[in-house]
């Protein structure tokens, strides 16, 4: 297997401003590294807990997020995040955070709490800055913690991906919800059965994803240029100028067998772009177009969205070149707001995405939502796609334009040197062998949807290592289970939470009347000119 023939070189990455590449002579990825996914955000929680709390004064916790609760508890009481990062500042950690200022909390977003969570923060000596350095209408959806150790390197992690720092996330494998619950589409009850991931990195990535918050960090431009914002800000003595970071650390030492490739999204700012990305930068959907190219067996694929004829064309094409190829998807099985507008507006990019799907793969491709054993759907928030058991990657984009082109994110690929033995050894046939995280990571995913447990030893036989039978597998468990519900439930329940995905239906004048808010505002796009009407990144 050669790396280059899976992940971007610092010319593919397109951004020659970057900082990222060159802080190593050009190297576009670490290697060395140690990365074990966290599914769902309580077992994320309470390792998190425990890194900031063993903390000590001198080192570094660095945070980004889009919403930000300083109430939401990582592990029982008295472990809300507001009071956990204070506790850290008092004793002399050197906290900073970097969240996204928000829109206006009238419109269902988070300016209210992400500003008391940095009052909090500050108050205990931390420092804490809203960012709106975005597109209009844009937003920073990237979610990290890079925690720091100057005299324990031993302890250095970032931890990446997809769950926030807030209400709703702290859900397991059972899938009752988070007890600190914010509302979404009714559909999933009160206390929104959630799931997501994060990754725990260890090793000389770290230092990679510490180097892109200090890019952010270190941004002379304004935190907003909202001349309203700007006044609130005075008016509350918010902080609007970063103070400097201490210099930063040589990266962790080598501690395992991964190769973490460290993607990104950031748009083309008109007025005030980033100086380390002024044309934008498009990695991730450059990652997932090389990935894609090499795709032969399975496309694995989680995503809260998949919508966008546009981002979905690099799946389709990958379908129809090679006949043999699979795609599962797996989505929300409804928006997340089910209001009177909003609701068409979501779904019609959805519709169009997966009929570009159907017509390249036909029977190939197969969608499911989920659900918990008491019947209610499962949000799916987590991002996560694994190609052929060699290329994972895990972050905070989901599969659409905004993602790939508007909002900041912040994603991790995933090229493991150590193959797995077991059969079928090379599923996508061009030599590269399945490899151990990225098999492992999807077969984690597909237990619990199938409800099957783990073998006994980590080589034993396990028949979902083989793509096809996974596919089948899905198949067999969403039917058993649709027409267990088509049936009265009359009966044990079926093992598994997966549903077949119903694609929704809209009205032609109700689809003709929801395109015009959905290209503007649910998945704007954020390339310049040149690259639109070429429709490449």
């Amino acid at each position: 297997m050669e790396p280059t023939d899976w992940l971007l070189t610092a010319t593919e990455r397109g951004n020659p401003a970057v900082r990222l590449d060159s802080r190593r002579g050009e190297a576009a990825w670490s290697t060395g590294n140690d990365v074990r996914p966290l599914v769902h955000g309580a077992a994320y929680f309470a390792e998190l807990l425990a890194a900031v709390r063993a903390q000590r004064a001198g080192e570094l916790c660095l945070f980004t997020d889009w919403r930000g609760d300083p109430d939401e508890r990582l592990d029982g009481e008295g472990s809300g995040i507001g009071a956990v990062l204070a506790d850290a500042a008092r004793r002399g950690v050197i906290v900073k955070g970097l969240v996204w200022r928000s829109h206006l909390d009238r419109f269902r977003f988070s300016a209210e709490q992400n500003r008391h969570l940095g009052e909090v923060i500050e108050a205990a000596g931390g420092e804490y800055l809203l960012d709106m350095r975005v597109r209009p209408g844009g937003s920073h959806h990237q979610k990290y913690v890079v925690l720091r150790h100057p005299d324990r390197p031993e302890r250095d992690v970032a931890f990446v991906g997809s769950t926030d720092l807030c209400h709703n996330r702290r859900d397991d494998a059972e899938h009752l919800g988070d007890p600190q619950a914010l509302p979404i589409a009714d559909a999933y009850g009160p206390h929104p059965p959630w799931h997501d991931i994060q990754l725990a990195v260890r090793g000389p990535a770290v230092g990679d994803v510490e180097a892109c918050f200090r890019e952010r960090w270190d941004d002379p431009a304004p935190l907003t240029r909202s001349p309203l914002s700007r006044l609130r800000g005075l008016l509350r003595h918010e902080d609007t100028r970063a103070d400097p970071l201490p210099p930063q650390l040589p990266d962790p030492p080598p501690r395992g067998t991964r190769a973490v490739q460290v993607l990104r999204t950031y748009p083309r700012r008109l007025v005030h772009g980033y100086d380390f990305a002024p044309d934008g930068e498009r990695s991730i959907a450059r990652a997932y177009l090389k990935a894609l190219r090499r795709a032969r067996s399975l496309i694995y694929l989680e995503d809260q969205y998949l919508w966008s004829t546009d981002v979905v064309r690099c799946f389709a094409d990958a379908l129809r070149a090679h006949p043999g190829l699979r795609l599962v998807a797996v989505v929300p099985s409804f928006p997340e707001s089910d209001g009177r507008l909003a609701l068409p507006a979501s779904l019609v990019g959805r519709i169009a995405a997966l009929e570009g799907l159907r017509r390249a793969g036909g029977d190939r491709v197969a969608v499911y939502g989920l659900e918990n054993h008491a019947g209610t759907p499962v949000y799916v928030h987590a991002k996560v796609c694994v190609i052929d058991d060699v290329w994972a990657v895990v972050g905070s984009d989901n599969v659409n334009l905004r993602s790939w082109t508007h909002d900041s994110e912040l994603s991790c690929a995933v090229l493991d040197e150590a193959a797995d033995p077991r059969e079928p050894r090379d599923p996508g046939g061009l030599g590269d062998g399945a490899r151990r995280y990225a098999r492992e990571l999807r077969l984690t995913l597909a237990r619990e949807h199938l409800d099957r447990a783990e073998p006994a030893s980590p080589d034993a036989p396990e028949p979902l290592c083989d793509p096809a039978e996974t596919f089948r597998a899905f198949a067999a468990s969403a039917a058993a289970l649709d027409d267990w519900h088509a049936g009265g439930r009359r009966g044990p329940r079926p093992p598994g939470r997966l549903r077949t995905y119903r694609t929704p239906r809209l009205s032609p004048l109700a689809a003709a009347l929801s395109r015009p808010a959905y290209r503007l505002l649910v998945d704007p796009d954020g390339r310049p000119g040149r690259l639109r009407r070429r429709n490449t990144y």
